[in-house]
């Protein structure tokens, strides 16, 4: 059949934060009902790309998805960080609470996960995520206020802002994503990142992670058009009551290296959770209130196990010399390239905003490049041959 809907992996789908910046751009000059048209256009096209995975997948090689992949964890690193330390410009950022509410909750998901055993083993985060949330509010770093200060039970809104669909904010979710110029903003340093090349090349380093760690194979040709697709069409659903678009979301690559559990009824009862959270703010508030330094001390091991998860591909893979170039290459300038942003400077715009802040993208583009134009290896009977 020619429609296929969901990967049918242990993926959990959120909110991708690699539109917000272009976002941002667009809703200040077109209200958010510009945003809106974009993530309904942009989530179509996706959804249609994705049902065609299968004539352009060829071109993503197993070295290339490792590389990917390796690219995701490492691009998590200073998130989890981050988290570790209170959050991104939080006046309280390093602070000994922030810590050692981090420290007990990562020591616990250490812990349990090396030496545990049975449901301990498995349920080592959910128990560290609820040790280190105790210790916090112990500490005063919860806000219960906030968990209340909405009714139990709310009901999404259909097209409550409405439509624009405005062709240069489409053009810049469809493609690279224009600068602030481009809108007449003046926001100095500003990059608005790029989008629905990004979201996809993340979403294939994911889905294929997943398989790789749950099941010991690469995904397959079905998988990925699935996990395409839904991701696609269900942003443009998500448009139409008020959301911007989704994607796959990196951290269930850990969580699943670490708990190997990947049972659908139990991924269908976390779904289910989600569902009511959405449909409950006090659910929702509940979950919001965790203090970021559990988060982090909960994820900063799981980001780790994506890199484990690339390497691992990459020895299926195999390290030949050129499998070798192509790591080295593609995560070298990736990742070192985009720690130094401003060497982009002198790029176009339409460049910039590509590859700038996003090593994902970079190690992607380069990998796939590389795997294309390298010459392929001879096998020792091809070499005695001639």
């Amino acid at each position: 059949p020619l429609l296929y809907f969901g990967a049918g992996l242990p993926i959990v789908m959120g909110v991708s934060f690699t539109f917000v910046s272009v976002f941002c751009y667009i809703g200040a000059t077109g209200g958010y009902e510009s945003v809106l048209g974009a993530a309904l256009i942009g989530g179509v096209v996706l959804g249609v790309l994705g049902l065609f995975a299968k004539y352009w997948m060829r071109l993503i090689a197993p070295v290339v998805a490792a590389c990917v992949v390796s690219a995701i964890g490492f691009s998590l690193l200073p998130v989890g960080a981050n988290a570790f330390g209170g959050g991104a410009g939080a006046d309280d950022f390093g602070s000994w609470e922030n810590w050692l509410v981090g420290g007990v909750t990562l020591v616990i998901c250490l812990v349990l996960s090396a030496f545990g055993k049975g449901f301990l083993k498995t349920t080592s985060v959910l128990i560290g995520l609820v040790v280190g949330y105790i210790l916090a509010a112990c500490l005063g770093m919860v806000d219960f206020s906030s968990m209340f200060s909405e009714s139990i039970v709310g009901l999404p809104s259909v097209c409550k802002f409405g439509f624009r669909f405005d062709a240069s904010a489409i053009i810049s979710v469809l493609t690279s994503g224009e600068s602030g110029n481009a809108y007449n903003i003046a926001t100095p340093g500003a990059s608005a990142g790029s989008t629905n090349m990004v979201s996809a090349s993340e979403n294939i380093g994911n889905c294929m992670a997943v398989a790789n760690s749950a099941f010991d194979r690469d995904a397959t040709d079905k998988e990925m058009r699935g996990e395409l697709s839904c991701t696609g069409f269900v942003s443009a659903l998500g448009a139409v009551f008020g959301c911007i678009p989704i994607t796959a979301y990196a951290q269930n690559v850990g969580l699943v290296a670490m708990t190997k559990i990947v049972n659908r009824i139990t991924v269908a009862v976390c779904a289910a959770i989600l569902i009511l959270c959405g449909f409950s703010p006090l659910l929702g508030n509940l979950l919001a209130s965790v203090p970021q330094p559990v988060l982090g001390g909960c994820t900063i091991m799981m980001f780790g196990m994506i890199i484990v998860s690339g390497i691992e591909m990459m020895s299926k893979a195999g390290f030949t010399e050129r499998n070798k170039t192509i790591i080295a290459m593609s995560l070298s300038v990736g990742i070192g390239f985009t720690q130094v942003s401003r060497i982009f400077d002198s790029f176009p715009d339409i460049l910039k905003n590509i590859f700038a802040d996003n090593c994902v993208a970079i190690v992607f583009v380069l990998a796939v490049v590389l795997n294309l134009v390298l010459p392929k290896e001879k096998n020792s009977e091809e070499f005695l041959n001639g």
